[in-house]
Parts: C-alpha cells; sequence; structure tokens
C-alpha cells in the first residue's frame, strides 16, 4: 500500500458505516454490500452420491458434465442481513451492474442508497454514473468519457459517484480488502451450504436452485452479522 494512512482511513469509513447500519436504517437508509460471484458452474455428477454406510464414508463420483456458467450479482443488507435484488445471468458488464443497480434502487425509488463495493472497474462505469444522475435527478454535464468532465476517467467517475450529498452513493473499499465487504462471507455460505455440494442438470437449473437458497436464507438464515473490526488506528 504506498499510502498507509489513506489505506486505514478508508478502511475505517467503511467499518464505521458497518457500526452505524442500525442507526442508518432506522432513518430509512438502505446500507447495502454488493459484489459479484462470478463462473458459478452448473456442474451434474455423473453418478449418484453412495451414501454413507456403516464403517464407510459418503462416497462422490469424481467425473462431472459442465452445463455452463453464471454470474450472480447480490446485495446484502447490512442491517437485516439479507439479500436483496439478485441479478443471475452470463456476464457482468458495465451494463449488467447498471441494471442490477437499477433494479436494486426500484426496491424504494425515492430512498437514500449507500453501496459498499470494491474497486472494479464496473463500478465506476459510464452506465453507472448516467444512472445515478438520472436517479438523483443532478442536472449536471457528465461530459465526454476519455475526454472531459465527470466521466473523464475512472478517478473522476469513482469522485463522482462518491459524492456525500448524493442520495445514491458508493462507499469503496481499499484495493486487496475483499474480506471487508460483507457480501463475500454470504458468498462464502452460498458455496458451502448449496454449490460445493450441489448437482446441476442445466444452468437454468443453477439458477433456479440459486434463487432458492436466497429464498430459503432469507426466511429462516437472515441476520446481521457481527462485525467486530474497527480499522487499524491511524498513524499520528
Amino acid at each position: 500500500m504506498d499510502n498507509p494512512e489513506q489505506f486505514d482511513r478508508e478502511v475505517e469509513t467503511v467499518c464505521e458505516l458497518y457500526q452505524q447500519a442500525p442507526e442508518l436504517q432506522a432513518q430509512g437508509v438502505h446500507l447495502v454490500s454488493t459484489d459479484e460471484k462470478t463462473g458459478i458452474q452448473a456442474l451434474e455428477r455423473k453418478h449418484p452420491v453412495l451414501p454413507m454406510r456403516p464403517g464407510l464414508v459418503e462416497r462422490r463420483e469424481y467425473e462431472y458434465v459442465r452445463h455452463g456458467t453464471l454470474a450472480l450479482m447480490a446485495n446484502f443488507e447490512v442491517a437485516l442481513g439479507r439479500i436483496l435484488s439478485p441479478s443471475l445471468g452470463p456476464t457482468r458488464t458495465e451494463e449488467d451492474f447498471a441494471a442490477h443497480i437499477a433494479q436494486t434502487l426500484a426496491n424504494d425509488p425515492g430512498g437514500t442508497w449507500i453501496f459498499i463495493v470494491d474497486q472494479l472497474n464496473t463500478h465506476k462505469s459510464e452506465a453507472l454514473v448516467r444512472l445515478v444522475a438520472q436517479a438523483c435527478d443532478l442536472a449536471v454535464d457528465l461530459g465526454v468519457k476519455g475526454k472531459a468532465g465527470i466521466l473523464e476517467s475512472m478517478e473522476t467517475r469513482a469522485a463522482f459517484l462518491q459524492d456525500p450529498t448524493h442520495r445514491i452513493r458508493f462507499v469503496y473499499t481499499p484495493v486487496h480488502t475483499s474480506w471487508l465487504n460483507q457480501v463475500e462471507i454470504w458468498f462464502s455460505i452460498l458455496v458451502r451450504r448449496l454449490l460445493r455440494r450441489g448437482n446441476f442438470t442445466s444452468v437454468d437449473d443453477l439458477k433456479q436452485h440459486i434463487l432458492d437458497f436466497i429464498a430459503y436464507f432469507n426466511r429462516t438464515m437472515a441476520q446481521p452479522f457481527q462485525w467486530t473490526y474497527a480499522g487499524r488506528p491511524l498513524t499520528i
């Protein structure tokens, strides 16, 4: 990290938002941790699993058929501990991510939203800037991508998307800190509870299983994560 103090400030900002999540929720502010899980494989076992028997562990067939992959975009509502408006599809382009955010905003079109995301370029895209500007009724000249104005570069687009005066804004985790994004914890639950032992006959079958698991999780398992990390103290 070239600037440890900046790193610490960015980590502390995210951790403070997590601590404030219940209060923000009470004020009608949606704090969501958002990310993508790509390359989820629809794997079908060629032969059935042999169940446990006295003296024998469960035996799983190692051969499988590949039926394709899916990308999952998920929002973890920090204060409620549930998954909101998941998106599943074959790609995760900037248009896909902007459409996912638009789908999420539709849950409360006039509400205040804070999205915690990583530094992926699709999280700082032209499509996302245009979406936020339109949703927030911001009558500003966005400029031209690669040339001038807000759209000029990823840095200028990120500055616009992070603006705390906007009703919809994004907070970026520092690079190499995927562990700081709470939705990553939920992705590990998805892998352990469904994907690792799953048997999927098609991409559509995989998609339905994921949606069913999310519904089950929200209904029976959803609760806020007990976030205890507060960030390293700033260097004085």
